[in-house]
């Protein structure tokens, strides 16, 4: 989902610096309450899990130039289910930085466009998740509906984060929505895909109790809010 050099002009790629701010001031303010609520050496194993899942994620799985951007297979509500947003925040930050910093150094002006594309839609998903998942509901026991719910959300925000970077750096032109509506397209497939990623994860979690309680996964996965 890079956001590709060119694509924003160096004179407006500010306003990616400004967004990802802004989600940085909430990933910080979710560690905190995380840090309060499950201790620091909880939210450390996490975040190294998710940055290496997510560094892979990158590196690893196959991905594709489609229109204005790239389709990678991100699992970001995968992440979420299974270590919880904060962890899931900052392994999306920091995965996207390293891969950035050694292999594709060229992205890095677009790092903050970028790492907005990625969070924004990660914590709408967080406030999806409340409203269709009952409290008493641990993650393991999530419906298929459910699970494209939350994959639905946070691919379709990525697409609309996408287009917005693209039509601010080329404009509202024939063109640009045709590469823009290429691009959504594909990722109709990673929507696809998702959801079973998603309940195979969980499936393996519930197989797996004796995890219960373990600081490296999200306290919820396995117990009603």
């Amino acid at each position: 989902m890079h956001i590709e050099p060119g694509l924003v002009a160096e004179g407006k790629i500010w306003l990616g610096y400004v967004t990802a701010a802004a989600a940085g001031a909430v990933t910080l303010k979710l560690a905190a309450e995380t840090v309060h609520t499950r201790g620091l050496a909880s939210l450390a194993l996490r975040s190294l899990a998710t940055t290496a899942l997510v560094f892979s994620f990158f590196e690893v799985l196959p991905h594709h130039p489609v229109g204005v951007s790239e389709v990678h297979l991100i699992l970001g509500s995968t992440l979420f289910l299974v270590f919880g947003v904060a962890p899931a925040a900052i392994g999306l930050a920091l995965g996207l930085l390293i891969q950035g910093v050694f292999f594709a150094p060229f992205d890095l002006p677009q790092y903050g466009m970028n790492v907005t594309t990625l969070l924004v839609p990660l914590f709408a998903l967080t406030a999806l998740s409340r409203a269709i998942i009952a409290p008493a509901t641990p993650y393991v026991e999530l419906k298929y509906r459910q699970a494209l719910a939350l994959s639905t959300a946070y691919q379709a925000g990525i697409v609309a984060w996408v287009a917005f970077w693209a039509f601010y750096g080329h404009g509202f032109t024939v063109e640009n929505a045709a590469a823009i509506g290429s691009f959504g397209a594909a990722y109709m497939l990673v929507i696809l895909v998702e959801p079973l990623v998603d309940l195979a994860v969980l499936g393996a979690a519930k197989a797996l109790h004796r995890l219960n309680g373990s600081p490296l996964l999200e306290r919820r996965l396995y117990n009603a809010a």
